[in-house]
């Protein structure tokens, strides 16, 4: 029996969602067509589709009047409408759906990029508990940082200072990256570390505990500690009132999201708050006054850590540091991480040029690839090289990357930006040492070269 998946969303989530999804499995059952359906409602996702349901389908319905996420259908042929169109002509959408058997996406990506993508997935798909949902908040967290330190960056191009004078250009970009998307930074990486463990009753009262993480200068560390609570006191109180079901529906809009903002709320301001301020302002202080040869500790160690596992937890772990420092002014592991970050594809690109007897044909081919990937700071590329022969390749990558971390601390480099690779570093101002700091991410990526090509063994010419 032909399988098909379905994700069914509406803005309110609480009847058009259910209506379409029912029509849609009335239908599929009518024709002799199995459907599994997902739907997002306002108490969150229900029937989630796995990575297994997805691979068994033929193709795709998602019957939304809200965005959803489709990256998780890559290659899968996708029919599109609106839950109203999915109430009234269920049976039309399947037809259609059918038809699109076989056909596979329009996307048109290299096989090394959907390799690393892949890995990327499977990763995602594998992650579970605290990493799981301290990643999502981080994800979603990410752009803000990523377009609020690069809008930064570009108002130091009038000047490190010029910002300070009220109306003019550099006052006005400051105002948007460092006021506005920064400011939502801590709240938003709260917001989704809640949406993660409670699904949509979690999201306003992590974004609320974390806004007030904010204010009580517990900075990144306090909307952590915030959106767990949030979390999990929305899920609590999800899982444990019952309502009549007429008053159901009331629920996830107003008795969960008052209550679980409430908590939250005088627990951060009474009891957990003033603590948490306290470790973040040991530890900014600990970082601002630290000796050489402490900076030059810590570059080893997240430069270590951020090649070990190439976008996974301990990599994630790494960035998170760096960048929740961004908030407090602190920027030198931020650039050390960048450094750290870009080495791995690019050591092994260069390995693929310098050494071309070390790797078959199609990871010299790969290694162009790579390249890109290195200098747009995305560290998965290393990944399809790692996998196929781990035990050489991880120790060449976590020596290149920490010499390069070392070499940024060391050389007291600085990056404004949290992201965008060598793209950024034509921005005036956004890198400190710049010149430097270009030597430590030249310097990790020909250590990495090296010590690849002296573990490696010559490939038999067939």
């Amino acid at each position: 029996m032909k399988k098909i998946v379905a994700v069914t969303s509406c803005p309110t989530g609480i009847a058009h969602t259910y209506m379409a999804a029912e029509a849609l499995q009335k239908a599929a059952k009518e024709q002799g067509v199995a459907i599994k359906v997902e739907t997002r409602g306002s108490i969150g996702v229900e029937n989630e589709l796995t990575p297994a349901d997805i691979e068994e389908a033929v193709a795709v319905i998602i019957a939304a009047d809200a965005k959803v996420d489709e990256e998780k259908f890559q290659g899968k042929p996708i029919v599109r409408s609106s839950t109203g169109e999915a109430i009234k002509n269920a049976k039309t959408l399947i037809d259609k759906t059918l038809s699109l058997e076989g056909k596979a996406s329009s996307r048109q990506i290299t096989d090394f990029i959907r390799e690393v993508e892949q890995r990327k997935s499977e990763r995602r798909s594998q992650a579970t508990g605290f990493y799981k949902h301290l990643m999502t908040g981080v994800s979603y967290m990410i752009p803000f940082v990523v377009a609020g330190g690069i809008i930064i960056a570009l108002s130091f191009i009038f000047g490190i200072e010029a910002f300070k004078q009220e109306g003019t250009l550099a006052a006005n970009l400051m105002r948007i990256g460092g006021g506005s998307a920064f400011a939502l930074m801590v709240p938003i990486l709260a917001g989704y570390i809640a949406f993660s463990i409670a699904d949509r009753p979690g999201l306003a009262p992590g974004i609320i505990g974390g806004m007030l993480a904010t204010q009580m200068g517990a900075g990144f560390l306090g909307g952590i500690v915030a959106g767990f609570l949030a979390g999990y006191v929305a899920k609590f109180l999800r899982d444990n009132i019952k309502l009549p079901a007429g008053l159901e529906g009331l629920k996830p809009v107003l008795i969960i999201p008052l209550i679980s903002t409430l908590i939250v709320g005088l627990l951060l301001i009474y009891v957990i708050g003033t603590p948490v301020k306290v470790i973040m302002d040991g530890l900014e202080h600990w970082l601002t006054s630290m000796s050489r040869g402490n900076a030059v500790i810590l570059g080893f160690i997240l430069g270590a850590m951020i090649a070990f596992d190439m976008g996974g937890p301990v990599n994630k772990a790494a960035y998170t540091f760096a960048v929740g420092l961004l908030g407090s002014n602190i920027y030198e592991p931020q650039a050390a991480v960048m450094a750290a970050g870009m080495t791995p594809p690019l050591g092994l690109a260069l390995a693929t040029l310098l050494f071309p007897k070390k790797f078959t044909s199609e990871e010299r081919e790969a290694g162009k690839a790579a390249a890109v990937l290195g200098i747009s700071f995305i560290t998965e590329g290393a990944i399809p090289f790692a996998a196929s022969d781990p035990f050489r390749v991880i120790p060449s990558i976590v020596a290149g990357s920490a010499v390069a971390g070392v070499l940024s601390m060391a050389f007291n480099a600085t990056l404004r930006a949290p992201h965008g690779g060598i793209f950024v570093l034509a921005i005036p101002n956004a890198v400190g040492h710049l010149g430097l700091y270009s030597l430590s991410i030249a310097i990790g990526t020909l250590v990495t070269a090296l010590m690849v090509s002296l573990l490696k063994p010559n490939k038999e010419i067939k």
